[in-house]
């Protein structure tokens, strides 16, 4: 197995594979094959975590609830779900990818949005995480919502942390929009909802999967550089905290072992690419570390902006 720099590696350490790629709206079978191709390349036992992005296999820029109503998926049954049941007892690993859930009719509901016009609320914007048995171990929907997925989706009831066996320990789990704030937002007062969330929870890995845009800025450029700043500074609180500088002043006199108990957190982006319906999404997927008393974040891998494929990299 080779990995991200290309050279072979042993098998201790957090080992986390990224499939990014550009699906095509509505071909569910087309995007699932291409999924599984890339996938062909994992031997069994090879990593322990595979990220697929927000709702991959059905597309994701879709225009109303009639249009993405003949894709909703029901929990455990769906598409999404056996692809990743079934690849993660293949690799023996956790899988984890987002799709538009069905909500049950009890559920679905009638929302006015800020133009006045009325829509029906058919699913949510999920993800679901399943065990190297295909067992699935944690259900997510989507708490902040892009106004594309106002058009059909229910809000979930906030931020979840599970915890799972090591290497990955305590995992929060988000989707895309989560990283922005649902009030006015200042560089030094935030909110940071779900760095907090991070930060309260204790969590020593972070999984966004995203559908995110095309920052559109220097377009002649290999990597979505503004778009990677933009998720670092929206995960401020894990690498940054106001006391950085006298911390650093007085480190003579720190305590001993103040370091090692500095927080740190292992996040991983798992961005789509290509264009639908003339939305430009930014791939650039990319692993940091953060560390509370590092005064930056590090990138420690990155795809770029039109890159197909799977990586394997190693925390």
């Amino acid at each position: 197995m080779l990995y991200s720099d290309g050279l072979p590696h042993p098998s201790s350490g957090l080992r986390i594979a990224v499939v990014q790629f550009a699906p095509q709206i509505g071909r569910v079978e087309q995007n699932l094959e291409k999924a599984r191709r890339f996938c062909e390349s994992l031997a069994p036992d090879s990593v322990d975590l595979l990220c697929l992005p927000e709702m991959i296999f059905t597309g994701y820029a879709f225009e109303s609830a009639s249009a993405i109503l003949p894709f909703l998926e029901h929990p455990q049954t769906g598409v999404t779900s056996e692809f990743c049941a079934s690849i993660s007892r293949k690799l023996r690993c956790y899988v984890t990818a987002g799709y538009p859930e069905r909500l049950e009719p009890h559920e679905t509901e009638k929302r006015t949005l800020e133009d006045g016009s009325v829509v029906d609320v058919v699913g949510a914007n999920s993800a679901v995480v399943y065990g190297p048995d295909g067992i699935q171990v944690g259900h997510y929907r989507k708490s902040h919502l892009f106004y594309m997925d106002k058009t059909w989706a229910k809000p979930g009831p906030g931020f979840v942390t599970f915890h799972l066996p090591p290497p990955l320990n305590t995992v929060t789990l988000g989707i895309c929009m989560d990283l922005n704030p649902r009030s006015p937002w200042t560089l030094d007062g935030g909110p940071y909802e779900l760095a907090d969330h991070c930060l309260k929870t204790r969590s020593n890995l972070l999984i966004l999967l995203n559908a995110w845009l095309d920052s559109g800025e220097e377009q002649d450029r290999d990597k979505d550089f503004s778009t990677l700043n933009y998720w670092t500074v929206m995960l401020r609180p894990l690498w940054y905290q106001k006391d950085n500088d006298e911390l650093n002043m007085n480190s003579e006199t720190a305590e001993p072992g103040k370091a090692k108990e500095d927080a740190e957190t292992i996040v991983v982006v798992c961005n789509r690419n290509g264009i639908e319906n003339g939305t430009t999404f930014a791939g650039s997927s990319a692993l940091f570390r953060l560390r509370q008393s590092a005064g930056k974040a590090s990138l420690l891998e990155n795809m770029s902006r039109r890159q197909e494929g799977i990586c394997v990299w190693r925390t």
